[in-house]
């Protein structure tokens, strides 16, 4: 079994232990992070919320979970993680087509964030999962539970399980699949996840870890939402060499800004191939519905780039502005052809700050 240079390996998560830094692996390679749009094995879910977090949504935010694992099941499989208390809850909101349910513990729904990265071994051969030691977005919320998913669904998975040096999410990197990422630095170059660690060290680990030739760097912004801006609301990849990025049109917007930086940086950015990028821009609504969610909150995030694609599919929320809606779904229609374009109501979710990729992870093929 292999474990990355910094990680330990996941039989000592059989014994009960919960590894620290003072008994680190030998150096290995060969992992290498896929492209998240190739062919999966399953998808997960964290059926999570509960009411000291999401209050009076609560309800509002298992039907929209629900609504996406029921979405979803028709084009793979789907794991739902949930609370032994809430398996009959959680069995009822998000149905038992193609769908399994695995016992977790959890502070809340956000699993893109919190299980881990998975990586493939092109050299040996298996799965990995890097646990980039979930911190609650610096310490902004409850995280004891969510800290230790990315090794339960190592353990779920068969997966080799390697603990990484840096804190992190898996909202905060997005890659090609073919050596190229993109961060922000605001969610990763800052004191409330890596102090003492420069862009560059960041650089060089993620590099080692996931197989990357290189990072191209966005800005993003700080203390805007309990992120610290995670790239999968900014910018993705379709493909090697073609990125979509978000493009918000509201002045008034803390975003506006910062997107048109965003946007420059990518124009004039080069792959690890040296291609530069062809870029798609999408917009968010400027007019979503007017609902308990949406009104008078800030935290409201209506972007269509978190979406998430499938086997056969590609997953993206509607936010009830026709012209948007219709526009959004037309540009991944065309970008991801052989796809069919599922719109879903997320509205719950994304009155919390998050969108369908920040509450998915996919499993891929080894």
């Amino acid at each position: 079994m292999n474990c990355s240079r910094r990680g330990l390996l996941q039989a000592s998560l059989a014994l009960g232990a919960w590894p620290s830094f003072a008994a680190l692996a030998a150096p290995t390679s060969g992992w290498t992070m896929p492209d998240e749009h190739a062919p999966q094995r399953s998808v997960t879910l964290a059926f999570g919320a509960k009411a000291s977090i999401w209050g009076p949504w609560t309800v509002d935010v298992q039907d929209a979970v629900g609504r996406l694992a029921r979405a979803m099941a028709p084009f793979q499989p789907v794991t739902v993680l949930c609370r032994a208390s809430q398996l009959a809850l959680a069995q009822k909101k998000c149905g038992m087509q193609n769908t399994r349910y695995v016992i977790s513990p959890l502070d809340d729904i956000w699993v893109r964030d919190t299980g881990g990265l998975f990586v493939v071994n092109g050299q040996a051969g298996g799965l990995g999962t890097v646990d980039l030691n979930f911190n609650g977005w610096g310490g902004k919320q409850a995280h004891a539970n969510d800290a230790k998913v990315a090794a339960t669904l190592s353990r779920d998975s068969d997966s080799t399980w390697m603990r990484s040096a840096l804190v992190g999410e898996g909202g905060g990197i997005e890659v090609d699949g073919a050596g190229t990422a993109i961060l922000c630095e605001s969610s990763w170059v800052n004191p409330n996840r890596n102090p003492g660690w420069s862009r560059d060290d960041i650089e060089a680990e993620l590099k080692w870890q996931l197989g990357l030739r290189k990072i191209i760097w966005l800005p993003g912004i700080r203390g805007k939402d309990i992120t610290d801006a995670h790239v999968d609301f900014y910018a993705r990849f379709v493909r090697p060499g073609v990125v979509i990025a978000n493009l918000d049109n509201d002045p008034k917007s803390y975003d506006y800004a910062v997107t048109r930086t965003h946007l420059e940086i990518l124009q004039s950015a080069t792959d690890a191939d040296g291609r530069l990028l062809e870029i798609h821009t999408l917009p968010p609504p400027l007019h979503p519905r007017k609902n308990k969610f949406t009104s008078g909150n800030p935290d409201f995030a209506p972007g269509y780039v978190n979406y998430i694609t499938l086997n056969g599919a590609v997953l993206l929320p509607e936010f009830g502005d026709r012209a948007a809606d219709q526009y959004a779904q037309n540009l991944l229609r065309r970008l991801f052809p052989g796809r069919v374009v599922v719109p879903v109501n997320i509205d719950a979710i994304a009155a919390g700050g998050g969108g369908i990729h920040c509450v998915t992870l996919q499993e891929p093929f080894c």
